[in-house]
């Protein structure tokens, strides 16, 4: 037994090796390495580990990060109905576009897009790809264009920020981290796996704690709202519309209810930390010919 336990942390640490080799761009090749040795259990666990590992740390093309995004908003389309007014989709994507060509990513594979979602819940999506989807409900919170325009800001610096390439990356270490647990599990007994949990659980559960991230953070989500910020401005649009666009929010969505409060810090904290970082900018007066436009989309909207 004591012999399958040193094989096991053997194993353990081979993985943490592999795991360094693949953010230094070595992974390749000790899969190679790995693959010449297979008569013993263990080492094929290692090999299996090894390519679950260099494929967690392969680049994501431009391509892949499009279509993964493309499939995850093809699933929520699953669940919403599509608002299917061509007008204000139109209006919608040509603020989005005024949006991009002044952030730090306005290209990405097959560009950007955004639909509307016929619900009155009030809530944002921006995958992989520049896929961004607002409900119906979020846009009739916007008292004005430059409102709007802050809320396509935020979904727009997901992508800028690459927090969808996160989340893909970390879904790939998750997929690495079973495939590890598991091949190395597969080469034990009954008994033998109960003592290694036993002696080993709670260090290897930290330790993919610690490896994987999961989801957009609150971080993630104030660094968005920053971000925006900067977009805003550099548009043209009057960037302390961030806050009259998350006093509606806060208004409408308590922290005890779904949407935007369950996949967004509070619109409090938000608040607060937008407050701080408009110190940095000034506050741009809307032109008149902004508010009609806005004021003739939106009935469209409401009617």
């Amino acid at each position: 037994m004591k012999n399958r336990i040193f094989c096991i942390l053997a194993l353990l640490i081979f993985s943490l090796f592999s795991f360094s080799c693949a953010i230094m761009g070595f992974a390749g090749q000790v899969t190679s390495l790995v693959g010449t040795i297979t008569d013993n259990p263990l080492l094929e666990a290692a090999g299996s580990s090894v390519s679950a590992v260099s494929e967690a740390s392969s680049p994501i093309t431009p391509s892949q990060e499009y279509y993964i995004g493309r499939s995850v908003a093809a699933q929520i389309l699953g669940t919403y109905d599509l608002y299917e007014n061509e007008t204000m989709t139109d209006y919608v994507n040509k603020v989005c576009q005024v949006l991009v060509i002044n952030s730090n990513r306005s290209e990405v594979y097959n560009g950007y897009h955004v639909a509307i979602l016929d619900t009155t819940q009030i809530n944002a999506f921006a995958t992989s790809g520049g896929h961004i989807l607002v409900t119906r409900g979020l846009l009739e919170c916007a008292t004005s264009e430059d409102a709007l325009a802050a809320v396509l800001a935020h979904e727009i610096a997901h992508v800028q920020l690459e927090h969808g390439i996160s989340s893909i990356k970390s879904s790939r270490w998750t997929n690495a981290a079973t495939t590890l647990a598991g091949a190395t599990l597969t080469a034990l007994s009954d008994g033998e796996i109960d003592d290694v949990m036993e002696s080993f659980g709670e260090t290897v559960n930290s330790m993919v704690s610690t490896m994987v991230e999961t989801g957009y953070s609150k971080s993630q989500e104030y660094d968005a709202d920053e971000v925006a910020l900067e977009i805003l401005n550099e548009a043209g649009y009057n960037p302390y519309a961030m806050i009259s666009m998350l006093e509606v929010l806060e208004e409408k969505q308590p922290n005890s209810s779904g949407g935007f409060a369950s996949t967004h810090p509070s619109a409090k904290s938000r608040l607060k930390k937008v407050k701080k970082a408009l110190r940095d900018y000034d506050e741009v007066k809307i032109p008149e010919i902004r508010i009609e436009r806005f004021n003739a989309k939106m009935n469209i909207v409401t009617e």
